[in-house]
């Protein structure tokens, strides 16, 4: 069986500062018809900054869409045709002050492909340098320093519930 959906229409349905909605019409692998609710996204990047002490910088953050305070790693949107490297480079000093004299791409990702076209850039930081942080305006995020070791029992003891920073703090059980 082939499992590919085939496009029939797409309507835009909203266009937004950080997202945009469509609605496909698609034709399924049986024949029959179905609509998909498709969240558009420019992407983003994630951050795994780890310090010499095999330390996470980690932030804290309260995201409205959950109503909850969230540990996470460093993060943010890609900017239209930005380098997701530069981004991730900017991104880091822009919430932790943190600049880092090697930064590799680890993985990619999707987010939420169910209903998201988001894809995750998430970058290895390290050899860090500590600075001010520059958060945007409507940013208020706290900064952590937490070892490797706990940040793998917060996700066991679930008080880490963001899927990026579940996915970089499970790569760096590869580094340690």
């Amino acid at each position: 069986m082939i499992l590919e959906e085939k496009t029939l229409s797409s309507e835009k349905i909203y266009n937004g500062k950080i997202i945009n909605l469509r609605i496909d019409t698609v034709e399924l692998p049986d024949h029959k018809y179905q609509k998909r609710e498709i969240v558009e996204h420019p992407g983003a990047v994630a951050i795994l900054p780890i310090t010499d002490n095999n330390e996470i910088i980690m932030i804290k953050q309260y995201r409205k869409t959950v109503e909850e305070v969230l540990w996470e790693l460093p993060a943010g949107k890609l900017e239209v045709g930005e380098d997701p490297k530069k981004c991730a480079i900017r991104e880091l000093k822009e919430e932790t002050g943190y600049s880092a004299q090697k930064i590799e791409l680890l993985n990619i990702f999707y987010t939420s492909p169910g209903f998201s076209d988001e894809k995750m850039y998430l970058y290895l930081a390290k050899e860090l340098n500590e600075g001010n942080p520059t958060p945007d305006e409507d940013e208020y995020v706290e900064i952590y320093k937490v070892k490797i070791e706990e940040a793998l029992k917060m996700i066991e003891d679930g008080k880490i519930k963001d899927s990026k920073t579940i996915v970089g703090i499970l790569l760096s059980k590869e580094l340690i």
